[in-house]
């Protein structure tokens, strides 16, 4: 059995138990609950991350009766959540990425992200970075950044976003696509 199977096994008697004791939800909180702070975080920043991860386990404490375990797994289920919750904030999240491609200086070290954006700086390629995080389509941006930010597979995110596994691969590669496309035209000015 693979570790996955396995987990989504535990998920579906953990989601039993929710559904006759819900006091029980603590242990998908604590089970979870670092891995979605660190994507939202990556997605937002530190302060509406804490925000976000919170209400995408309010959330799903309220529609736990309509997690089908044979839909998928309860982890992608919550990035799923949390994804569409951060859609919500997508205009700060523009700003953000707005923000960091204007930026002189060191952004933030508050969030995942930023801290990966600081060490691009290094070689001077924070704006341009930021500026093609910003140009992606929101579709592609949430498929890159499940997979960047979440550590999610393929399927995890097939499974988050409820779109076909192919999907995901056609809209990440498209995403490091245009990245590629937007970080060669710097390149040689900084190399």
């Amino acid at each position: 059995m693979t570790a996955l199977a396995g987990r989504h096994t535990a998920d579906a008697e953990l989601v039993d138990r929710l559904r006759r004791d819900p006091e029980s939800f603590t242990e998908v909180y604590d089970r979870y609950f670092a891995d979605v702070h660190r994507y939202v975080a990556g997605r937002l920043d530190t302060d509406a991350a804490d925000d976000v991860a919170a209400e995408t386990f309010l959330v799903a404490f309220r529609k736990r009766a309509r997690f089908d375990p044979a839909r998928g797994a309860l982890r992608a289920w919550l990035f799923g959540i949390a994804t569409r919750l951060v859609a919500q904030h997508r205009r700060v999240e523009a700003r953000h990425y707005r923000t960091l491609a204007r930026a002189t200086a060191h952004p933030s070290e508050g969030s995942h992200e930023n801290r990966v954006v600081t060490a691009v700086t290094a070689a001077g390629l924070q704006p341009a970075l930021a500026a093609a995080i910003a140009g992606l389509t929101r579709k592609e941006r949430d498929v890159l950044l499940l997979v960047a930010l979440g550590d999610l597979s393929h399927d995890e995110v097939a499974q988050a976003l409820r779109i076909p596994y192919g999907t995901v691969g056609s809209r990440l590669n498209r995403a490091r696509g245009k990245l590629r496309s937007a970080l060669a035209k710097e390149i040689p000015a900084h190399g």
